[in-house]
């Protein structure tokens, strides 16, 4: 465990909103979300199509996915799927250098990932050799995506929520540890994880109020490029969420724990 200094209890620590909002600007949150949003269906959501073109168990994959987290149903369910469900021959027609570059690309996205969790904490920026540790994060995120639309065709009700959120919490957990390699303690990225899937939450309750009748509308009115800018708008959503959430965590961190600086903070 590297070396840690206390941080001295001043009025710093006085954080309520206004230094959310302070420390939300000065992450760039909101553009860091728009470059999230615009990663992952660029370079992650190809990625994850491709893999669920392979599911043995032929459960719907990402577009799946994302009628669950978007809390779809019905016409709206339909429209999404029909853009973002794999094509049957998606195999054949995917060449080795594609999925190669869909990996790359998905590395790029968890490199993006890692440097908004290093400006939370105050981190530098890692060495070039710990792309291994992205790559390791980009492999879980799909295993992650994978058992949340398990849970959707094993369990129904209560328990599904229950395991959903367990393997939420525990995924956004354990992916800034990793991603950080151990400087951020485990108590200290804890309320970041609760927060991150409790801002879940609630987006997909806006999502439903929100988002399934604009994708309806937008559908009829614009067809697939419609569809395409709703979830974009929802992976913006997410990308907020989860580095917001990160954000509020370190924050909490800082009210209410004893807080020790990671060793090595970035200026």
């Amino acid at each position: 465990m590297n070396a840690r200094r206390s941080r001295p209890r001043t009025t710093s620590h006085r954080l309520g909103f206004a230094e959310l909002y302070r420390r939300g600007r000065e992450l760039e949150l909101l553009h860091r979300a728009m470059g999230f949003a615009a990663l992952a269906l660029v370079t992650l959501a190809p990625l994850l199509i491709v893999v669920a073109a392979v599911d043995p168990l032929a459960h719907g994959g990402f577009a799946l996915w994302l009628v669950d987290g978007m809390d779809l149903s019905g016409r709206s369910a339909h429209a999404l799927s029909q853009v973002f469900t794999p094509p049957r021959k998606v195999l054949s027609t995917t060449s080795a250098l594609s999925v190669a570059l869909l990996a790359v690309f998905g590395v790029s996205f968890a490199a993006s990932v890692q440097n908004g969790y290093e400006r939370i904490w105050r981190l530098p920026a890692g060495p070039w050799h710990r792309v291994w540790r992205q790559t390791v994060w980009l492999i879980m995120l799909m295993a992650y995506v994978y058992a949340q639309v398990q849970t959707r065709t094993v369990l129904q009700g209560t328990p599904r929520i229950l395991l959903s959120m367990a393997l939420g919490v525990l995924f956004f957990w354990w992916g800034p540890h990793f991603l950080l390699s151990g400087e951020a303690r485990w108590r200290d990225l804890l309320p970041g994880a609760l927060a991150t899937m409790a801002g879940l939450v609630g987006l997909r309750w806006f999502s439903f109020l929100v988002f399934t009748p604009l994708l309806v509308t937008n559908a009829v009115s614009y067809g697939p490029v419609g569809t395409v800018l709703v979830v974009e708008s929802w992976l913006v959503g997410v990308g907020f969420v989860v580095y917001g959430g990160a954000l509020v965590g370190r924050l909490l961190c800082e009210r209410f724990e004893d807080f020790d600086e990671p060793d090595g903070t970035a200026p």
